[in-house]
This record gives C-alpha cells, structure tokens and sequence, in this order.
C-alpha cells in the first residue's frame, strides 16, 4: 500500500469521535510498551498513562504500527497484544525509520518522532512522553570517546523543530547531556518551559541543575503560553517540563553520579547507536535497585495527566 501518513492512519473510534467534535485527545507513545518495560509492569503503566488522560477530561490516543497501518489509539486487546509481544520483534519507529516499519508485518513501536508525526497527520496537537531524546554524552567529543565526536543525536530534537505540538515531558533523559541538548532546542526554535520551578526537571530526579530557558508557575500558564506558541504557526514544538513527584524521585546528586558512570560503561563497553539509550536506562536501574524504573513510571503516569489537563485548557481557548 501507497500513500501519505494521513492515509495509513486507522483512528480508534473513540478518538476519531472526539476529535470529530473538537474534544481534547492526548496521543502517547508506545515504546515504553515495548521496550521500556517488562511484562506486565508495561501494559499496567499504559493503562494507567490512559486512565490519567481521562481523569483530566481528555480521550488518550496510544500510537503504534501493525502491519503497515498506524493505529492511533489501541483498544485493551491490542494493548496486551503489544505488551506481550517479544521486544526482538518489534521495530521502534522513529521518523528514519518509519517507511521500514510501515512496509513490514507484525508490531512496530512508536518514538518521540512517529508518534509526533502520526499525531500530527491526524490532528492532535498535544502529546505525553517520559522523557525526551537528545545530544548523548560524547556526540560533541570529549571524555571517553578520545576526543572524537559521536554525533549521536536523537532524531526527537529535528522532529520538535518540524512539527506543531505540545509536547509534555520529564525533561531530557537524565543519560543525556542535558546542556548541549537545550542548547540544540534553542538553535532549531524550540521553545522549552519548565512548570512549577525555575530548574528544567532532571528526568527521574526534580531538578536537573540546569536552569530552565522559560518557566511558569503552574498548568494553567503553561497551556496559555503553548496556545499563543501554536497560534503563532511557526512549525516547532513546545516542550513542557514536568518534575517527577517528590515521593518517586532520586536523589539529585544519585541520579546524576548513576547517569555517569553508565555513561562511562557504555563507552568501555563499545554500546552506541539505537541500543545505546535501553542499555543505559536498564544500567542505571541496575545502580539504582529498581528505583530509576519507579520514578520513570510515576513521571510517565503524571505527565499523562498533566497533558490531559493541557489538553482541555487548549481546547477551551480555541473554543
């Protein structure tokens, strides 16, 4: 089959009757099914990622592949079905990547950028993530790559440059180099908020001592700045960033010690490319005894509810 995103689309019919009637609808990715989290802990935390998008008014949109098709919400069958399928069969689809996993049978899993892109094509303007991709440790040289650039950079950085969305997040991952990631944003004309503190969130930690280019005191300034950001029709992205809650998050110092040394391994190790960023998160909860895994769950969780809760104030504005 030929044809556009839009074409490929097929919209659960709960969503394609709310956006229909101008409704809030949150889309989220399904990755963290994927290959985020075991068996069952991932198909709970996307129940769960759903059921805060409607607690706060919105329709939750799950975006995934199968067999050439882009599901923009899946029902509860085909959430198990995606939870239980082995991670080795299923492709993560970024935007590099999305013609492959389009012309291929079976499941493919969304990224930051697919689901952008698939959200887009079927006009949902805001979308709930963990955290975000971006420059990797050593992309620019420096310690542990003998001065050579890597230039791993995440493919979410270009596609929040291109596409009009609010994009709700943890911040950068924690494993990132956050600075020279803002830095990128702030090249390509993406703006980046932090809500409820001048820090830019640290991912699994509050704060990621990292000063936020923008902040505001709460939700309700958040969607004010991202609908006058949207209606200006400039084409980026805005990313909203949302602290983990208190009772889940890592000790700043500890997350930032444990994001360096996995850092330190994966280069000894020779990890780079696409498996470099599950072998980090699944090296840091190693460090962490499980709590890296519990705060990037409730983060998940509550910037699900706080999209829905965006969500529903953008639509009252454009109403």
């Amino acid at each position: 089959m030929r044809g556009s995103v839009r074409d490929r689309l097929t919209l659960q019919p709960d969503v394609g009757a709310a956006l229909a009637a101008g409704r809030p609808v949150v889309a989220l990715e399904s990755t963290l099914i994927s290959h985020g989290l075991p068996y069952p802990d991932n198909v709970e935390v996307a129940r769960s990622s759903e059921a805060a998008v409607r607690e706060s008014g919105a329709v939750p949109a799950t975006v995934a592949i199968r067999d050439g098709r882009i599901l923009v919400g899946l029902d509860d069958v085909a959430l198990e079905a995606l939870a239980r399928a082995p991670s080795g069969g299923v492709l993560k689809a970024a935007r590099p990547s999305l013609s492959a996993a389009l012309t291929r049978a079976g499941w493919s899993a969304t990224t930051v950028s697919a689901t952008m892109i698939a959200a887009d094509a079927a006009g949902i303007r805001v979308f709930a993530t963990g955290g975000i991709g971006g420059v990797h440790r050593g992309a620019l040289g420096g310690p542990g790559t003998n001065g050579t650039p890597t230039f791993d950079i995440s493919s979410d950085l270009e596609e929040l440059s291109r596409t009009p969305m609010v994009v709700v997040c943890g911040g950068p991952k924690s494993i990132l180099d956050v600075s020279a990631t803002l830095e990128v944003l702030e090249t390509r004309g993406v703006p980046v908020v932090s809500v409820g503190q001048p820090d830019l969130p640290g991912f699994t930690a509050r704060s990621s001592g990292v000063r936020a280019p923008w902040s505001v005191p709460d939700v309700a300034a958040a969607a004010e700045l991202a609908s006058a950001h949207l209606g200006l029709g400039i084409g980026s992205a805005i990313v909203v960033c949302v602290p983990v809650p208190a009772d889940a998050a890592l000790p700043e110092a500890l997350a930032r010690a444990v994001a360096d040394r996995a850092a330190r391994e994966a280069d000894e190790a020779g990890v780079y490319g696409p498996a470099l960023t599950p072998w980090l998160l699944a090296r840091v909860a190693e460090l962490t005894d499980g709590a890296s895994v519990r705060a990037n769950t409730a983060l998940i969780v509550n910037n699900a509810r706080v999209a829905g809760q965006l969500a529903v104030l953008l639509a009252r504005f454009e109403s």
